[in-house]
């Protein structure tokens, strides 16, 4: 039976304006991340999320992230935005992901390995592992160890983040083979501001691993 092509989905985050969705989008992102934390530097109010994405074309995902937020607020802006996914970036529980209506992503801030346990505890679509900072939720622009991310493989589909940008991405997917990446400092020119050069050349690099990958499978 001929192995089918490999994969890896593609979130760009940090969205706060419908030129940089579409720039991702264009360049081959599978989903556009917005970010309702109002400590963040891309925070993006729902009404603003709502319009930009209801201007982008069918089949692309569109992932809120929240942080320590209510159930009851979570499922309003996801509703109100018409969001295909939420990732829970704070210290939410099982139970409090069960709540959530919408597809959940948790995020995992990966200290050591220590960090990883409890996640057979959620009933979850994924997880997204990102780099552990004490005083900030993503978007550090750190990496972690990324040999912890094959016993989370176990839970379910491990989307890498944390640090990844157009030069380290390559490596990092050859490494890991994770479901997906999710890319936000790395490609930007200010906090906010996606910059299309580092986008695109963030996409050529993914491209340019699947390509070989492929061929490797080929060849077989």
């Amino acid at each position: 039976m001929k192995k089918l092509q490999p994969r890896v989905k593609v979130k760009i985050c940090g969205t706060t304006n419908l030129k940089d969705a579409q720039l991702a989008v264009e360049s081959g992102a599978d989903a556009v991340g917005f970010i309702f934390y109002k400590k963040s530097p891309r925070y993006v109010v729902p009404k603003e999320a709502k319009a930009i994405i209801s201007q982008l074309p069918p089949f692309v995902e569109t992932v809120g992230v929240f942080v320590d937020e209510t159930s009851d607020q979570v499922n309003r802006i996801a509703e109100q935005c018409r969001l295909t996914a939420v990732q829970l970036h704070g210290d939410e529980s099982p139970a409090f992901c069960r709540r959530v209506k919408h597809r959940v992503i948790k995020a995992i801030q990966v200290k050591d390995s220590s960090s990883l346990i409890g996640l057979a505890d959620y009933d979850v679509s994924g997880f997204l592992l990102d780099a552990y900072n004490e005083g900030k939720r993503g978007g550090t622009g750190e990496t972690f160890d990324w040999n912890l991310v094959f016993r989370a493989k176990k839970q379910g589909p491990i989307i890498l983040a944390g640090g990844l940008n157009p030069y380290n991405v390559y490596t990092a997917i050859h490494r890991v083979r994770p479901y997906g990446v999710d890319v936000c400092s790395g490609v930007e020119q200010s906090a906010g501001k996606k910059d299309p050069e580092k986008v695109e050349e963030f996409m050529r690099s993914i491209r340019r691993f699947l390509q070989g990958s492929t061929a490797e499978q080929q060849s077989l």
